[in-house]
């Protein structure tokens, strides 16, 4: 059984692995440029977010554009005037003017989703061999299903099944904390806490942690003040021995690796970490993380590949290359801009391949190593142990209300 034949032979064609951010961008942008691509996602149903909360840049809005999405600020999330940074009393302690538009993963991923015909989109696909040949390059699925075309893009994220099978030395490394996320209803806080909170990107900073969070489209895409949601992201040190095991440790003990189904989390871990919400942050935050009904843990973690061009006709990008810590705030942009730096290397070199892939890599490698650098010393301050002098020193550099405003989530100091 062969899925998603080329309906025109003049075409090239692209089979895309990964049907989140990064698949789709690059589906979106090659369809514009005339390429057949057809999407290959492992999960059976539509994709659903946890509730991550996503930054934008301009970059994004750009190649949002060049998808042919609305990028009106409106329709892509909620904007916000500045960011402020509130003590252990609630007080606000700083303050700093940064127009910014957040939005949520779901709501992002349902206006690329819509963008790419329902028959390019294949559900239950989970690939378990890539084979190149001179001429195509053969995705095999565990259906017995295979599809074949002239380039395979591995977009299927932190464990990638491509990088797995084609480059399986490169795995990603725990940091040494993890992030806390969740969302509470707007209209559930108090009068103040959504004066104080709602309308800015804000932040509390426990000694050796951080927590910020800001506005994004309520659960039914709602924009409007009262109906919207408030994202938060909590850093939090876990050991890699002991404290991360133990969170990742579910309700009938089994251990999991690096990442734990939300409604797995033992009620007494999550009982914990509201008990020292209340003890450690500003009141307003402890408000939002206690109101917050699901809760979910994000083992923080680096991933850098050597290598994006995996073969004479299989790429990867977006997290499936890269993983860079939350507070660039640059996942998606990232993956963008690979699927862009793509799309423009395979039409600069239409009749070259080879030369295609190898612009392509050049290219991205670089950036995508900055952001893992940068990412790493905005967050050095959190890690369970700084072994060395100079880690220590550097981290300080980050930590201080102002620093953290003007440096979190925004591109600049990445040099690539």
């Amino acid at each position: 059984m062969t899925k998603g034949r080329r309906t025109q032979e003049a075409q090239p064609r692209a089979l895309v692995i990964g049907g989140s951010m990064a698949g789709l961008f690059a589906a979106l942008l090659l369809r514009r440029q005339g390429w057949d691509v057809d999407i290959y996602e492992r999960i059976g149903a539509e994709l659903a977010g946890r509730g991550a909360g996503i930054v934008t840049h301009g970059e994004l809005f750009e190649v949002l554009a060049r998808a042919g999405i609305d990028t009106d600020a409106a329709a892509v999330g909620v904007a916000v005037p500045g960011r402020r940074v509130l003590d252990r009393s609630g007080r606000i302690e700083g303050e700093r003017e940064l127009s910014q538009v957040l939005t949520s993963w779901g709501h992002l991923y349902g206006l690329l989703r819509a963008a790419l015909p329902a028959e390019n989109y294949h559900h239950g696909s989970n690939l378990v061999e890539v084979t190149e040949a001179a001429d195509r390059v053969v995705a095999r699925f565990s259906d017995g299903s295979e599809a074949s075309g002239d380039l395979l893009i591995g977009a299927d994220g932190l464990f990638s099944s491509v990088r797995a099978r084609l480059a399986a030395d490169v795995r990603p490394r725990y940091a040494g904390y993890v992030a806390w996320r969740g969302l509470v209803d707007e209209r559930d806080l108090s009068r103040r806490t959504r004066a104080e909170l709602c309308d800015w990107f804000a932040f509390s900073l426990p000694p050796g942690e951080q927590m910020l969070g800001y506005p994004v489209a309520g659960a039914n895409e709602e924009m409007n003040v009262g109906e919207r949601r408030f994202n938060f992201v909590w850093y939090r040190p876990a050991d890699a021995d002991h404290g991360l095991g133990d969170l990742l440790t579910d309700v009938d003990g089994v251990r999991h690796e690096l990442s734990i189904p939300p409604t797995r989390i033992r009620p007494d871990v999550i009982a914990s970490m509201r008990r020292d919400a209340e003890r450690l942050l500003a009141p307003q935050f402890a408000e939002v993380v206690r109101l917050t009904q699901q809760p979910f843990i994000q083992a923080i973690l680096d991933l850098e590949t050597p290598r994006m061009a995996l073969g004479s006709r299989t790429v990867i990008l977006g997290d499936a290359a890269f993983v860079a810590r939350p507070h660039v705030g640059m996942g998606v942009t990232k993956a963008a801009g690979d699927a862009a730096a793509l799309a423009d290397a395979l039409r600069a070199h239409p009749e070259d391949l080879a030369a295609a892939l190898a612009k392509f890599e050049s290219t991205r490698l670089r950036f995508g190593a900055a952001v893992v650098r940068r990412a790493r010393d905005l967050g050095a301050y959190m890690q369970a142990q700084i072994a060395t002098a100079e880690q220590r020193a550097m981290a300080e550099l980050h930590r201080s209300p102002e620093a953290v405003m003007a440096e979190t989530a925004v591109t600049t100091g990445i040099a690539a």
